[in-house]
C-alpha cells in the first residue's frame, strides 16, 4: 500500500494573519460577517473543494469541552479562488453547497466567545471528487463524507476574546 502524498494548500485573509487576531468586525461585537479568504495551490485533480471553520476551545480555552462549528461549505469549484467578504448565500461560487453551523442554521457565525481567546481554525480541503448533495450536513456528516477523497489541505488560524 502506498502512502497517500498530501498537497499543502495556502489560505490566506486580507483581514488577518495566520495566528493573529480578528478583528471584531467578524464577530458578534461587530458586524457578524466573514471575512475574506483566498487560497492557492490547488492540486491537479483536485475536483471539489471543502471549507470548515471551527473553534475547538469553547467554552473556555482553559478547559475546553466541545468544538463549535462556524461554517460548512462543500462542493466549491476547484475553479474558485476565493471567498469575498461578507458573502452571502446567493454570492457562493456556482455549485457551492452549506452545511449546518453549531447554531443550527447554514451560513457564516463570527466568533462570539463567552471567555478567554479563543482559536478559530479555517481549514480548507481539496477532494478528488464532487460529493452528492447532503442536505444541509453537520460537520460530523461532511467530515465523514470526505474520507478517502482529500487530496489537499490547508487552514488559516483567527483568534477572538471579547472584551466586556
Amino acid at each position: 500500500m502506498t502512502a497517500l502524498i498530501l498537497t499543502v494548500l495556502t489560505l490566506t485573509s486580507p483581514s488577518f494573519s495566520h495566528n493573529d487576531s480578528i478583528p471584531a468586525h467578524y464577530t458578534c461585537d461587530g458586524k457578524d460577517i466573514s471575512p475574506a479568504l483566498h487560497w492557492t495551490g490547488i492540486p491537479d485533480g483536485t475536483k471539489s473543494l471543502v471549507l470548515i471553520v471551527d473553534d475547538p476551545d469553547a467554552p473556555d480555552p482553559s478547559a475546553p469541552k466541545m468544538t463549535w462549528v462556524h461554517w460548512v461549505l462543500y462542493n466549491i469549484p476547484p475553479s474558485a479562488t476565493d471567498l469575498a467578504e461578507g458573502i452571502s448565500e446567493k454570492n457562493l461560487p456556482s455549485g457551492t453547497l452549506q452545511g449546518i453551523n453549531d447554531w443550527k442554521r447554514t451560513g457564516y457565525g463570527g466568533p462570539c466567545p463567552p471567555i478567554g481567546n479563543h482559536r478559530y481554525y479555517h481549514k480548507l480541503y481539496a477532494l478528488d471528487t464532487v460529493l452528492p448533495n447532503l442536505q444541509h450536513p453537520n460537520k460530523a456528516a461532511l467530515e465523514q463524507a470526505i474520507q478517502g477523497h482529500i487530496i489537499g489541505q490547508g487552514e488559516l488560524i483567527g483568534r477572538y476574546q471579547r472584551h466586556f
